[in-house]
């Protein structure tokens, strides 16, 4: 018998996959997309504004006499980083209208300094928790960081009650114009 050549069988390659590559890229992808849906959300600060406020009882609050003149620091905010505050109302100050600064020892100092004061007022009444009530007017010429930095020295005092109110009375008109 001759030598028949003999088939030459090919070899089987290995039909398993490696699929390490792909489970890393896979599980970089989920990471990648928590941490970018995690720094997407949008950072904010709690915020609850009062109803608008019926003129009627505005008056009402004004003339009732219970205390809050004492308590009332008023903020106006204008351009070039201007603040104005005064406490009591602007028809009866209890301090003259002063012009301040940002930062700890311009504004933050001030509100320091009146919070103590009003908290020692109100405990000689009999109602310690009484503190100082905060209104915060910007003016159209001031600039959304302005209001953003206010509402931080709020937090950093540890003021409870405070409202923005975009309306200006005539007479802080004319205090703005004037500073």
């Amino acid at each position: 018998m001759q030598n028949l050549p003999q088939k030459i069988r090919s070899k089987k390659l290995n039909s398993r996959v490696d699929l390490t590559a792909m489970v890393s890229v896979s599980f970089l992808l989920i990471i990648f997309f928590m941490v970018v849906g995690e720094l997407s959300k949008p950072q904010a600060m709690d915020l609850s504004l009062p109803e608008k406020y019926v003129d009627d009882e505005w008056s009402h609050f004004i003339s009732c006499g219970s205390g809050s003149n004492e308590r009332t620091i008023t903020v106006l905010l204008d351009e070039n980083n201007k603040i104005i505050t005064y406490t009591g109302f602007l028809f009866n100050p209890l301090k003259d209208p002063k012009e301040i600064n940002y930062g700890k020892d311009g504004i933050r100092k001030e509100l320091f300094s009146q919070k103590k004061t009003i908290l020692e007022y109100s405990a000689a009444l009999g109602k310690p928790k009484n503190g100082p009530i905060v209104i915060i007017k910007p003016s159209k010429k001031s600039n959304f960081k302005n209001l953003i930095d206010i509402l931080d020295e709020m937090a950093i005092v540890n003021i409870d009650t405070y409202a923005i109110v975009n309306e200006f009375t005539p007479e802080e008109s004319k205090l703005l114009a004037s500073k």
